[in-house]
């Protein structure tokens, strides 16, 4: 996950993003068997990621991370990431099993 989000810090001096904001989604179990393994604490890691990257490298860009509960179902998740992609502007979708 680490790797994914600082790929997209590697870039973000080459692109442009949506209306200036990075958005990573993290798109895992949230509420069922696996939860534990990841949910909310993938989420935390993410945040804490960013955080500790932008505080050592000064993010010229607004990093923000959204989440969501796919729940162990493929027609769901992949609902989830059609929008955050289409309609939201999310850059990137990482925790995904």
């Amino acid at each position: 996950m680490l790797a994914a989000s600082a790929s997209v810090f590697a870039t973000a001096a080459h692109a442009e993003f949506t209306g200036g904001v990075i958005k990573i989604g993290v798109l895992n179990d949230q509420s069922g068997v696996y939860a534990d393994l990841s949910g909310q604490g993938s989420v935390w890691a993410a945040k804490k990621a960013v955080e500790d990257y932008c505080k050592e490298n000064k993010c010229a860009a607004k990093v923000e991370v959204i989440f969501a509960d796919h729940q162990n179902k493929p027609d769901i998740g992949s609902n989830i990431a059609r929008q955050w992609y289409d309609v939201e502007g999310v850059d990137v979708i990482v925790d995904v099993p």
